[in-house]
């Protein structure tokens, strides 16, 4: 019996065919958007991997420059073509110690410069009271009225503060052609000066530098390691770049520059916070050198507490980001520098970008491992990555303190290594705020607040 179909019956043919229309009409969008999602995913892996393979690349410029430096230093020949020079005709030099509150210092340095071998006539110290609201200007004017024709008092009741902006004020009181400069808290030895004046007799030359050594390097754990770190910094590192040829560093104390070339160049900036990286670069962009001498040496008294050290470091790193981001284009466009010294100036400038460019890279392999990124090659990669750049990186210098510790003959001193590398982590936030903070200074052009230094010496009689 053959029975008829009804018009309205389905057919299994078309419900499944229906079905499928329905169903792949209702999931593309959710297929369109795992896909895409997936897609999204991928890209960001890529992206974030290019990145980490960025930071990596210069993570390993700077392990090889520190390998370089501390290589040279070892087994190189130190350059330093002034040594010879030990009678001249000396010329006219004013020293210039900046003071802001340091009644507990400022008469040990004013003795030591007043006690010095250079030719009296021929040397004038200017001490540019900045503002001081302690017992610093009454000791000054003692030991002018002490040494009348030999010390002068430059009282600055106001203005813009910081040291840059002293200075500025002050240089009308210079004699001669060359300026040295000294932090109240520095005690000069008699041949100090003699030794910094030398470099000058080359007309080629803009800025003077010497070595800084603690004289409280014994009082507690912070000061043994930042005594470490200013061997690393002055016996390997600033030695080597004299060695090789690259950018020494005037350090805004223990240095001196001349004066034509500074005026030259536009004088002194008070709206950078290291005034001293500032003038280096500027004098090397306008074809000008800074020597450094590793015999030169003075003592200074460094910080004490964890948080004084901390609010240095960041100054430095502030102001050391603000001269980046001004001069790091003209650095590279001026036809006086050498490749040479157009490459040791910009790892120069970006030294302290090491620690926050780590703190990225440690987020960048953690983001990596979490998104699956290393899968295709091993769950292993992020362990080894993250290890790889903190040796590569900043972690590389502990090599200038080790070779600085070997060369000045106190090996006991490498014990206290371990401890640097943990110093070196406290100060990864801070250089890291200082970043921000050179940038916001960029983009607002806001006005520079500058922090001094706290001063631990008993005050002695003037």
């Amino acid at each position: 019996m053959l029975r008829s179909t009804p018009l309205l019956a389905p057919c299994p043919s078309r419900v499944f065919s229906s079905g499928l229309v329905i169903s792949t009409l209702w999931s593309a969008p959710v297929l369109a958007q795992d896909t895409n999602a997936t897609q999204g995913a991928s890209e960001l892996v890529l992206w974030l991997s290019g990145l980490l393979v960025a930071v990596m690349v210069y993570m390993l410029a700077y392990g090889l420059r520190q390998a370089l430096f501390a290589w040279q230093r070892m087994w190189g020949r130190t350059r330093y073509p002034y040594a010879g020079v030990v009678q001249a005709d000396w010329p006219q030099v004013t020293v210039f110690v900046a003071a802001h509150n340091e009644e507990a210092v400022i008469a040990q340095s004013l003795q030591a410069l007043v006690t010095s071998d250079y030719p009296h006539e021929r040397m004038r110290i200017v001490v540019v009271n900045d503002r001081s609201s302690d017992g610093t200007a009454a000791i000054v004017d003692q030991w002018v009225a002490r040494h009348p024709d030999r010390v002068q008092a430059f009282h600055r009741r106001g203005g813009k503060p910081g040291k840059a902006a002293a200075l500025k004020d002050a240089m009308v009181q210079a004699q001669g052609d060359i300026a040295l400069v000294f932090d109240a808290d520095y005690t000069p030895a008699p041949g100090l000066i003699r030794q910094l004046v030398v470099p000058f007799f080359d007309p080629e030359v803009g800025a003077v530098m010497g070595r800084v050594v603690p004289r409280n390097a014994g009082t507690n754990l912070l000061t043994r390691l930042l005594e470490l770190e200013r061997a690393a910094g002055y016996q390997v590192d600033q030695q080597a770049r004299m060695d090789l040829h690259g950018v020494p560093q005037y350090g805004g104390t223990v240095g001196g520059v001349r004066l034509s070339a500074l005026r030259a160049v536009g004088g002194w900036h008070d709206d950078v916070l290291a005034e001293d990286t500032d003038i280096t670069i500027r004098l090397l962009v306008a074809g000008w050198k800074t020597v450094y001498n590793n015999e030169a040496t003075c003592h200074e008294e460094v910080p004490e507490e964890w948080p004084v050290r901390l609010r240095q470091v960041q100054r430095w790193a502030r102001g050391h980001h603000q001269v980046m981001l001004r001069h790091s284009l003209a650095l590279m466009r001026s036809p006086t520098v050498t490749w040479q010294e157009r490459l040791d100036g910009l790892l120069l400038l970006g030294i302290f970008l090491n620690a926050p460019l780590m703190l990225l890279g440690w987020g960048l392999v953690l983001g990596l491992y979490y998104l699956h990124g290393f899968d295709a090659v091993g769950q292993w990669i992020p362990a080894f990555a993250l290890v790889l750049q903190a040796c590569l990186g900043t972690f590389a210098v502990f090599m200038h303190t080790t070779f600085a510790v070997l060369l000045d003959g106190h090996r006991e001193r490498l014990r206290l290594l371990p401890l640097q590398g943990a110093s070196f982590l406290a100060s990864l936030p801070v250089m890291t705020r200082a970043l921000l903070g050179a940038l916001l200074d960029q983009i607002t052009r806001r006005e520079i607040v500058w922090a001094k230094t706290r001063r631990y010496a008993t005050k002695v009689n003037p």
